[in-house]
């Protein structure tokens, strides 16, 4: 955000359930949070924008595309899931309640196994203050029924309704999400640019910081 607002207006929300949005809605599907996006846009006047999104946010952002195609000029995924089972075991397995109220009443052990993977998850040192700083401003229901609609989601038969530019962007050492998930980009769209990161992992804005943000701008930037 503090990178590209030099140059756009930028904007971030927090999906219902997640940061500072509301806690108190009946249900936090992918469906749910593609209609949000589109709210946000209309409560501020924005016709059409690029949209830019990591983990479920890109897609979300592919979803909004696909479901309102008029709002977005651009997309950008950032080591998202397009087919839910690309998900790692652990998190599919955090999509059930059991799972997910175990998670919740011992948070001292997530926070500990955390720490753990930290380095293996990322190479930035800041990864654990802010996935422990997000962790916090979540709610069980938020954090159990987004990841449960993320597991059954599958873009793959809507992807070439997509005719904007987009661009995919995985590490190669994504733990998280199965980085070959381009190779469904690729195969689907008919506009995609494809950037993989050898050196990186989930979080590509942490452990490549300069040549995740110098290709994202080229990206916006590009009129053609």
């Amino acid at each position: 955000m503090k990178y590209l607002g030099q140059y756009y207006r930028t904007y971030a929300l927090d999906f219902w359930g997640f940061g500072e949005s509301g806690k108190k809605i009946p249900t936090f599907a992918v469906q749910d949070f593609v209609s949000m996006v589109d709210q946000f846009m209309d409560r501020l006047g924005i016709e059409r924008a690029p949209l830019v999104g990591h983990s479920m946010g890109g897609t979300v952002s592919l979803s909004t595309a696909i479901n309102h195609p008029n709002r977005v000029s651009k997309v950008t995924v950032i080591g998202s899931p397009i087919v839910g089972s690309s998900l790692a075991w652990l998190l599919k397995l955090a999509g059930h309640r059991w799972t997910a109220l175990m998670v919740f009443n011992a948070m001292w052990a997530l926070r500990f196994g955390l720490k753990v993977s930290a380095p293996i998850i990322s190479n930035d040192q800041k990864f654990y203050e802010m996935i422990t700083r997000d962790l916090s401003r979540t709610t069980l229901e938020s954090f159990l029924l987004s990841i449960a609609s993320l597991r059954r989601t599958d873009l793959r038969p809507f992807l070439s309704q997509i005719k904007i530019p987009a661009m995919g962007m995985y590490g190669d050492k994504d733990v998280i999400v199965d980085p070959k998930q381009w190779q469904l980009m690729q195969t689907g769209m008919q506009s995609v640019r494809v950037e993989r990161f050898k050196n990186a992992g989930h979080f590509i804005m942490l452990d490549e910081p300069e040549r995740f943000l110098g290709t994202l701008r080229n990206f916006l930037d590009d009129e053609s």
